[in-house]
């Protein structure tokens, strides 16, 4: 689905509104739950692109990216509307306990410890995570033993800050709130890396040839997935979810939209 297309069917909320009380307490957000208030709140910290980013759409920020088109999916299946909820990355979890969002769509990767806290359905994406570098530095900096004593920069509460500290022990961790952030201590040299997504790096340095990513991966589980997260136990609105999840990697639609996001001017 197009995304100029989800902007007109739905009207997702621009980064900075606060966020948009969905249940009260921390009631289970059942499908017929959220079939009766007749809108799905998605949780999600738009500065991840492709995955989910802002930009400027008739003179205003929108939330776009393949995220938000798979979470329009879900809004279709269940036939209602979608509603996306901005905050930090760190929030994104605590907002499915809280009951203030039916899912989490923020890139999130499926770990056993995250596990033990919310449900996740069945991976959508997989991808590496690496080290972005400054160009000049990515013949010096080649293999993980070159980032001893080195600055790394990672979002706060992601994958890659937990395996930056398991695997660079002799690094110092720098760990931010926002991707946009981290970037920039990259490009200013208060940073010698950061820690990212494979595809989100790919994103960066297509648009800045300052930047590269260095031949030094972070080793991470096989088993290891991006996924949707939702209050633990929660079987029905999981089936949902993966039933979407199987269409859209079926017909090749989730790999569309990350291409499709790739024609956006990202909004820091």
């Amino acid at each position: 689905m197009n995304l100029n297309k989800i902007l007109k069917k739905v009207g997702l909320l621009a980064l900075g509104l606060t966020l948009t009380a969905c249940a009260s307490g921390s009631e289970t957000a059942s499908p017929e739950a959220i079939q009766a208030k007749g809108k799905l709140v998605v949780a999600t910290s738009p500065d991840y692109a492709p995955f989910e980013f802002q930009t400027l759409i008739d003179g205003k920020n929108q939330v776009v990216g393949a995220d938000i088109s798979l979470a329009q999916d879900i809004a279709d299946e269940l036939g209602v509307d979608l509603e996306v909820s901005a905050m930090s990355f760190d929030n994104v979890l605590t907002s499915l306990s809280s009951g203030k969002a039916d899912l989490a769509l923020a890139g999130l990767s499926k770990t056993p410890e995250r596990e033990e806290v919310v449900t996740f359905s069945d991976s959508y994406y997989e991808n590496g995570r690496v080290l972005l570098v400054r160009s000049e530095d990515k013949a010096a900096l080649k293999s993980l033993d070159n980032f001893k004593g080195k600055k790394i920069a990672a979002q706060k509460g992601t994958l890659e800050e937990q395996l930056v500290k398991e695997q660079l022990i002799s690094s110092e961790v720098i760990s931010l709130q926002a991707m946009g952030e981290a970037i920039n201590e990259l490009v200013t040299g208060k940073v010698d890396a950061v820690a990212i997504d494979q595809a989100v790096a790919t994103g960066y340095t297509s648009q800045n040839d300052k930047l590269a990513i260095s031949d030094a991966e972070l080793k991470t589980q096989e088993t290891i997935g991006t996924a949707v997260a939702m209050q633990k136990g929660n079987e029905e609105l999981e089936a949902v979810v993966n039933k979407v999840i199987a269409k859209v990697k079926k017909d090749g639609s989730y790999a569309k939209y990350l291409e499709e996001a790739s024609t956006y001017t990202v909004v820091e």
